[in-house]
């Protein structure tokens, strides 16, 4: 678990593939950042991935050999390390080099220690509930009646109450404020 002082709030969205994970984390990044959040999120890739194109002058420096290529612009910004053999970072401490801001949503990681959403399509690669497995999950969010195993089942649309969810589950209280309108008097 990533707790401690200072701190962010962490949620992730698991599942297997073609679950809708990216879906969901890019619908909930809009709602908390609609609600007044500023939302950091860490994506995990299985696989090697590219963020600078072949030619680009970033690209032919890391080719050249630098272990460490800053690309910087007046609108923002991005740090490539090569891990040159070193093993994947943790995702606490990929957290900890983010910024502060008061929710992190993490996509992948389905098996990091901490609080996630379970993610399931009839279309999905996997069939297998990760809820079974896994006590970290606190919710499922489903495109079909699913089975939750004690836990909450969210359409997988409903964006809303999923985010109301999470703000209450991990305390996140600007967003909670958000949804908890007071009746004014005219």
């Amino acid at each position: 678990m990533i707790e401690g002082a200072g701190n962010p709030p962490v949620i992730g969205i698991a599942g297997w593939k073609k679950s809708g994970k990216t879906t969901l984390a890019v619908r909930l990044i809009a709602e908390f950042t609609r609600r007044g959040l500023k939302v950091a999120t860490v994506k995990h890739a299985h696989h090697d991935f590219q963020i600078d194109e072949a030619e680009t002058d970033s690209a032919r420096h890391r080719r050249a050999g630098a272990s460490q290529v800053a690309v910087v612009s007046a609108k923002r910004w991005a740090l490539i390390a090569e891990l040159e053999g070193a093993p994947e970072p943790e995702l606490a401490e990929v957290v900890g080099w983010l910024e502060p801001c008061d929710l992190v949503i993490v996509e992948g990681y389905k098996w990091a220690p901490i609080p996630k959403l379970e993610t399931r399509r009839r279309e999905a690669l996997g069939s297998q509930p990760l809820v079974e497995a896994d006590a970290n999950v606190i919710a499922i969010a489903a495109d079909h009646a699913a089975d939750g195993a004690g836990r909450p089942v969210f359409a997988l649309d409903d964006i809303a109450a999923i985010a109301d969810f999470i703000a209450v589950s991990l305390s996140v209280a600007k967003a909670a404020a958000k949804t908890a309108a007071v009746p004014t008097n005219p």
